[in-house]
């Protein structure tokens, strides 16, 4: 969870003809797979690797964030500097774990919608609480499950037998023998 503290501030209201004071306030945000389905379900397009999105979809996301619906009216108070801690957590990994990737030259990139993460969740046995989880979190357990559910490649001859001289040599030297 992200908390963000809004200052307060005095803005005039051109409306009105008046100033008005903006008071201090706490918001509570989440970047989960609820938040992620919330915003599709509107938006009817994907939100991962959507690089195209406008000020008033990536907004409405942020919106889509919040623990307390009724601090909707607080997000167009957010400063430069909110919206830059949201970003910022937003793309966090939260995990200590890393991957070694073996190039693979692939063409086809999946679109990844709110509904295959939830398909991957429930092909990997992952309990629904975890939609609540942040979102990163979640697609790297989802991979983890992934990885250790695939069978091992199996090794070429040539690495067979590259693996057992490698062996054979190691017990050589530490038994001190020739063969």
């Amino acid at each position: 969870m992200l908390v963000i503290n809004i200052p307060s501030t005095e803005l005039y209201d051109e409306e009105h003809n008046e100033f008005i004071t903006i008071e201090e306030s706490r918001l509570e945000l989440e970047h989960s797979l609820i938040s992620l389905s919330k915003w599709e379900s509107k938006w009817k397009k994907p939100f991962i690797n959507s690089n195209n999105k406008t000020t008033e979809e990536t907004l409405d996301y942020i919106r889509c964030m919040l623990l307390d619906e009724n601090q909707i009216d607080k997000i167009k108070y957010l400063t430069p500097k909110n919206i830059s801690a949201i970003n910022d957590y937003i793309s966090d990994p939260m995990t200590a774990t890393t991957f070694y990737e073996e190039t693979t030259n692939t063409n086809k990139k999946e679109v990844i919608t709110s509904e295959l993460i939830y398909y991957w969740m429930v092909a990997s046995n992952i309990p629904m609480e975890c939609e609540k989880w942040h979102l990163n979190r979640l697609l790297t357990l989802i991979r983890i499950c992934s990885i250790k559910n695939t069978p091992p490649k199996k090794m070429s001859k040539r690495d067979i037998m590259s693996r057992n001289k490698a062996l054979n040599e190691a017990r050589r030297k530490q038994l001190h023998t020739n063969g």
